[in-house]
């Protein structure tokens, strides 16, 4: 994993591995905070699912990650606080994340990441995460390059 100077903003990661993409969400995951929302954006098959997973790892869960495709949410409660994972790939409207109670994971006392969240960027807080994550076949079927970016009022401190 390489990690590029970036603003104090973004930071810019390049993995070179499912591996390096994991050992990110993982150390994510150890530093994420109660009420922190995350936002993952990048096309099928980028790697999202492995951060992911990475993170859940980095806050102490064990039990098996995968994407919540057909439920929207997935809740885990085994590790140091909740993690609330969303994937909004096949939501309608974005009136179905009032119906699952969206807020309540936003402003709750775990932390949340919302794969796809380019599709309902109208009900995100305006100081989340934004992870994206991108492929350059270029440089090689694995390589990814990752910014995290952090949005919003909190950038500003």
């Amino acid at each position: 994993m390489i990690e590029k100077e970036g603003t104090d903003r973004v930071m810019e990661i390049e993995s070179l591995s499912a591996r390096d993409t994991f050992a990110l969400g993982e150390r994510i995951g150890r530093q994420a905070k109660p009420g922190q929302v995350y936002t993952l954006i990048g096309e099928l098959g980028v790697g999202k699912t492995v951060f992911t997973q990475g993170v859940a790892c980095g806050l102490g869960i064990t039990e098996p990650v995968n994407s919540p495709t057909f439920t929207i949410v997935q809740i885990y409660e085994g590790g140091r606080m909740p993690f609330y994972h969303f994937d909004v790939y096949r939501i309608g409207d974005v009136s179905e994340m009032d119906e699952i109670g969206y807020e309540d994971c936003f402003e709750g006392e775990g932390v949340c990441l919302v794969e796809w969240a380019n599709l309902v960027e109208e009900i995100l807080p305006p100081d989340h995460i934004r992870v994206q994550i991108e492929k350059d076949l270029k440089k090689g079927f694995d390589y990814r390059r990752i910014a995290v970016t952090q949005m919003g009022a909190k950038s500003e401190n």
